[in-house]
């Protein structure tokens, strides 16, 4: 009898996991932190730009170490691969609501965000494909555009400092 007490314990505590786990999959538990999301982004585009630096620099090098230039190329796939699901599962799914046909006004602001995270989406790609630092550019300054969009002003500033990676 412990034995189905324990089992029902453990199943309890793993559905109430899965439950907080998914908060952000499209359940409606009314718990969103958009500057939260907007930082994320910006941690993830710092991110992206020193994996490009590593990878270029070791690529360069006389002597290439293979295994350190995978890893900060998976790094900089992971981390692309991040702002594409804040981008879409959390944005473009749950926070930008289509606007009122008749409203004119709405519409716009409507578009002009839906506009701006397909760009993101886009240069998260890029950045995917290439080591190409323009592309980091373009996802700073998509990204302060959004800001705009949804905010109405940027909340969020990239950190200066370039010492943070993962």
């Amino acid at each position: 009898m412990k034995r189905f007490a324990v089992v029902g314990l453990v199943a309890g505590v793993l559905a109430f996991s899965m439950i907080r786990c998914f908060a952000h999959c499209e359940i409606p538990c009314g718990i969103y932190d958009d500057p939260m999301r907007i930082k994320m982004i910006a941690e993830d585009i710092l991110t992206i730009e020193k994996s490009m630096k590593a990878i270029k620099e070791l690529k360069n090098s006389q002597d290439i170490d293979y295994n350190q230039l995978v890893r900060w190329i998976n790094n900089k796939e992971h981390h692309a691969n991040k702002i594409q699901e804040v981008v879409t599962q959390y944005f473009m799914t749950q926070r930008v609501k289509p606007a009122d046909s008749k409203d004119k006004k709405d519409n716009k602001i409507y578009q002009k965000q839906l506009v701006i995270l397909h760009k993101l989406l886009i240069y998260s790609m890029k950045c995917k494909q290439t080591t190409d630092l323009d592309n980091i550019n373009k996802l700073r300054s998509l990204l302060k555009d959004f800001q705009k969009a949804y905010f109405g002003k940027v909340i969020v500033k990239e950190k200066e400092e370039h010492g943070h990676h993962h």
